[in-house]
């Protein structure tokens, strides 16, 4: 089972979108909860998370979230992501497969991004959605404050399951 963890601040439109991505996931039993961290938002980004069914958190640090998560994996995912269809089905036969590596989403474009944009941009650590052991990521969050940290640098595997990355 699956818990997704998604940091949000002030995200209330691509949060619903990401939100309506997991359906499939919820229905198959792949996810167990979604946990939604709120960093203060001053919209409607907590109700909308609230109405999902979502565990609304905040005020506690990236470590705590980890520990309470009921999922043996976790599914860090940025709002405004959405997974393909199929996520559910490819995520499942990971986990299933006792794999111990994390892994990635295969991106999915909508359109091109400019090669200045190429060329220069940071990618994310998290465009591409960021699926790990809990005992892996709570070793990993002594050292993170945030989701992106968490990730940053660490090698994974690509899953063929699609993901149509946030806006930047």
């Amino acid at each position: 089972m699956l818990s997704v963890v998604i940091e949000a601040l002030n995200v209330e439109a691509a949060l619903a979108r990401t939100l309506a991505s997991l359906v499939e996931g919820a229905v198959e039993g792949v996810v167990r909860e979604v946990l939604v961290v709120d960093g203060g938002s001053s919209d409607s980004t907590r109700e909308i998370a609230e109405q999902a069914g979502c565990t609304v958190l905040s005020g506690i640090g990236l470590g705590e979230v980890i520990a309470g998560a009921k999922g043996n994996w976790l599914l860090f995912i940025e709002p405004g992501a959405r997974l393909s269809e199929d996520w559910a089905a490819g995520t499942d036969a990971y986990i299933a497969a006792q794999a111990a590596m994390p892994a990635r989403f295969t991106p999915l474009r909508v359109g091109r991004r400019p090669l200045f944009t190429w060329s220069f941009a940071r990618p994310r650590a998290l465009s591409q959605g960021f699926l790990i052991s809990k005992k892996r990521a709570a070793a990993r969050a002594k050292s993170a404050d945030s989701a992106e940290a968490l990730v940053r640098g660490m090698a994974a595997k690509t899953l063929p399951v699609g993901i149509w990355p946030a806006a930047s």
